[in-house]
């Protein structure tokens, strides 16, 4: 079984998460929950944490993501920002109908 290479955290404007250093993510993973495309990884915090890397994207669980392959991103990279006070995905793009029947 080959290794996918988890998507990067390219950019990220939820200054206000503890993984967040100077708009770029530090979290080891993140995982994108469902059904909104929300960061489930954020908090809020005035202390920082994290890896000296840039965050990556471990989990997708909103199945209805286009880019959702088995629960992992498949896209090239992903930015965070904050909609309606909260972290969300901003490379969540809804599956066609046509291709969520073909998921089945």
């Amino acid at each position: 079984m080959k290794t996918k290479t988890m998507p990067n955290v390219r950019a990220c404007t939820v200054t206000e998460c503890a993984y967040n250093d100077c708009q770029k993510c530090h979290a080891g993973a993140i995982t994108v929950d469902g059904p909104e495309p929300l960061c489930d990884t954020y908090f809020r915090s005035q202390r920082k944490g994290g890896v000296p890397s840039i965050g990556t994207v471990g989990a997708c669980k909103n199945d209805s993501c286009l880019y959702n392959e088995a629960y992992e991103c498949s896209a090239p990279a992903i930015d965070v920002s904050s909609h309606n006070g909260k972290a969300e995905c901003d490379a969540f793009t809804k599956k066609r109908v046509m291709q969520e029947a073909w998921d089945v």
